[in-house]
């Protein structure tokens, strides 16, 4: 979005967005005539129906507040969900921090996050329109902390000792689009904006700092001293954080599950000390097999799942945990294995004409086999005829196909 489209939506498109009937993609070209034939500019029609859209496309990251909201396209794909910014504001506010300033905050979600939390945001964001988003929706809240978002570029900030700071880089490259036009995600950290250099060394300055970055981040670049945080949202791994300073909780790497409704689930380190090697427990029928959250699984904590069960990895790297018990934990979801079978079509044919099945769902971690190119060479439907689970993976004696079942 240009500036003049922010300024234009800011001066005249609140009152008409709030007079708007519900969003519907099927309505709109009506009601974009209707509001045309009014005497509306086009420009402002345009900007206020896409505006009605990402409100709509909204409420999933932040619910009701997304109907007083303004957003981009790529802002809104980026924004934090409300969850986890109230999850990133309640770190700072334990550790009683009364202003922090959010560093690239973009439309502003973590902002909003402190806000609600009783903290001082002091956002800035390099593009002047995304900054001018993130005041209003900062000013929606209206909690009176005094917090503002403006233009400005963070290796410009100059918070204390005292205050905090959160870094949210964007992780898109400029002038570089996918197949849809949005511009491309990076994961490499020398993409970021702000830098990677300016984390780290903000970082050794300003004790609580933070930083959201990937999931994708790799475990081995934490730095010394620092917590990273690989967080999952309802089940979807969302992010992981970097904490240094007052605001680690446990050093090295972590992973938390946020549920809505529920209490977090926080596994560390400590949690896998004393796992089994990987591979030292063979996969059989009537074994139980234990998928481990994705952010479990990204932070390379599968030990904490096998000590937990008092299993071990099916081989290094798989992450699946297999065990001859049904324990329980929050952190995974169990499978029974019904039967294993050599990783190849002949093999998964013959169990399939056995079984007197039609239609499969296919997983796969590892291993050779294509799960489509599987399905077609078994001649199975494309879509639907889910009448089991064949998972393609690899155990401690190489490939194999396991035909799971739920454990209720």
């Amino acid at each position: 979005m240009d500036v003049d489209t922010a300024r234009l939506l800011l001066d005249r498109g609140l009152e008409i967005l709030d007079d708007l009937p519900e969003y519907e993609e099927a309505q709109a070209l009506v009601v974009g005539t209707r509001l045309r034939r009014e005497g509306l500019d086009p420009d402002l029609v345009a900007a206020v129906l896409t505006q009605a859209e990402l409100r709509a496309r909204g409420r999933v990251k932040f619910g009701a507040d997304a109907d007083r909201m303004l957003f981009t396209r790529d802002g809104l794909e980026q924004a934090t969900r409300r969850d986890v910014a109230d999850h990133h504001a309640a770190r700072f506010a334990a550790a009683g921090l009364t202003v922090v300033h959010d560093l690239g905050c973009g439309l502003g979600a973590d902002a909003l996050g402190l806000v609600r939390a009783g903290i001082t945001a002091r956002g800035v964001d390099v593009d002047e329109a995304t900054a001018l988003l993130a005041a209003h929706n900062l000013a929606t809240l209206d909690a009176g902390t005094g917090s503002s978002a403006e233009r400005g570029r963070a290796e410009d900030a100059d918070p204390v000792s005292t205050e905090g700071v959160w870094f949210d880089p964007a992780r898109r490259t400029p002038g570089r689009t996918d197949a849809t036009g949005r511009t491309r995600r990076t994961f490499r950290l020398e993409d970021m904006t702000p830098p990677w250099p300016l984390v780290l060394a903000t970082a050794a300055r300003i004790p609580a700092t933070g930083a959201k970055l990937s999931p994708a981040f790799p475990a081995r670049e934490t730095p010394h001293g620092a917590q990273a945080e690989w967080v999952s949202h309802a089940g979807d791994l969302v992010e992981c954080a970097l904490w240094w300073g007052p605001l680690v909780a446990h050093p090295g790497r972590t992973a938390t599950l946020l549920r809505p409704g529920a209490d977090p689930v926080v596994v560390s380190e400590d949690d896998a000390h004393g796992a089994p090697p990987a591979g030292s427990r063979p996969v059989r029928a009537g074994s139980v097999l234990h998928e481990p959250d994705l952010a479990v699984l990204q932070a390379g904590l599968t030990g904490a799942l096998a000590r937990s069960v008092e299993g071990a990895e099916i081989a290094p790297g798989m992450g699946y945990v297999v065990s001859d018990t049904e324990v329980e934990v929050p952190f995974a979801r169990r499978h029974r294995v019904a039967e294993v079978l050599p990783a190849n079509a002949k093999a998964v044919k013959a169990w399939l004409r056995r079984a007197g099945l039609t239609g499969l769902t296919i997983k796969r971690r590892g291993g050779r086999l294509d799960p489509e190119d599987l399905r077609r060479r078994l001649g199975l439907p494309t879509r639907g005829g889910d009448q089991a689970t064949l998972l393609l993976t690899v155990a401690a004696n190489g490939p194999v196909a396991l035909v799971l079942e739920a454990v209720t």
